[in-house]
């Protein structure tokens, strides 16, 4: 982090109330997520800026599986001490809540919402050589023509990419048949290699390919045109306003975590988010710095849940 940032920040954190960590003790971010992933990659930018600003050691800790529940439920039975937080997604507080019969962690109660850290805007995909569409309003016809005999791919049931499959064939009035796999690497690599046409994805895991060509990209989900896909337009220019909210990655911490820490760790998330290095870093991964306010992410915690919940019941889905 460049040395003005760095004072800036150290400023803003000492007119906070007196709360302090224990020393030597370093803060623990739990990433309920393998490492690698774009949600591991956030924490991993932002914990050495957080570390500097806070003047206390952060450290990820990855906590994989069960869809984000493991990592999530690991965080919830924490101590509220401030020395543990999770890195919370729109999988673990949307989907799953509104998916799964049963949760070991409940997405509000068992948490105190800290800060967004990233918006991650995401990407309708084809593979071109196996469908004969060269944009939305072409695929929407398409589909409308053909119900039922085109698949599109997701990293499993309950996923984002799932959820997102099925937005869209309810707010188009489309069918496509739901291909689930056992994570992104397989789906994708079955849409390249045109075993599967269609792909609800993050633009950071799907550029590359639409770079080469390999795959087109019909729309995202963002609030204005990327700089990345300045040629792909969003689902709002399209007429589908409902599909074009992005993906996200924020901070939560366990109930009962005293509000000055979590006020001190929002600011602190906000302050590093506006260093050029790390806005550089995150954008080279497709990630937009976010840092909004505790409230702020409390209430959008609660409507994504909801979001997520008429979106589960219109594609029948419930998971054990």
């Amino acid at each position: 982090m460049h040395r003005r940032h760095l004072l800036s920040a150290l400023v803003a954190a000492s007119i906070l109330p007196g709360i302090s960590w224990a020393q030597g003790r370093p803060i623990r971010m739990v990433v309920p997520f393998p490492p690698g992933g774009a949600t591991d990659i956030t924490a991993r930018v932002l914990s050495e800026p957080l570390a500097q600003i806070l003047q206390q050691p952060v450290v990820v800790d990855n906590r994989a599986g069960a869809g984000g529940s493991i990592g999530m439920a690991e965080v919830a039975r924490s101590a509220p001490d401030g020395l543990t937080f999770g890195v919370a997604t729109l999988s673990t507080h949307g989907v799953n809540p509104a998916v799964y019969q049963k949760l070991p962690y409940d997405p509000i109660k068992g948490f105190v919402a800290v800060t967004e850290l990233v918006k991650a805007p995401g990407v309708i995909v084809i593979n071109p050589k196996e469908l004969p569409v060269a944009n939305f309003a072409e695929l929407v016809k398409y589909l409308k023509a053909n119900p039922g005999k085109v698949s599109y791919a997701s990293p499993g049931n309950g996923t984002i990419g799932h959820m997102w499959g099925e937005l869209f064939k309810s707010s188009t009035g489309t069918s496509m048949v739901h291909i689930p796999y056992r994570g992104a690497g397989p789906a994708v690599n079955d849409v390249l290699a045109g075993q599967v046409s269609v792909y609800f994805d993050q633009v950071a895991s799907s550029l590359p390919y639409v770079k080469s060509g390999k795959l087109r990209a019909l729309a995202v989900s963002w609030p204005s045109r990327l700089d990345v896909l300045p040629d792909v337009p969003t689902y709002a220019e399209l007429g589908y306003p409902a599909n074009n909210d992005p993906s996200w990655f924020g901070l939560v911490a366990p109930a009962g975590t005293p509000a000055p820490i979590v006020l001190r760790m929002q600011q602190a998330v906000a302050t590093a988010l506006k260093d050029p290095s790390v806005r550089e870093r995150l954008a080279l991964q497709g990630l937009y710095g976010s840092g909004n306010t505790p409230a702020e992410f409390e209430k959008q915690l609660v409507s994504e849940i909801e979001k997520m919940k008429k979106v589960a019941a219109f594609a029948r889905i419930r998971l054990d």
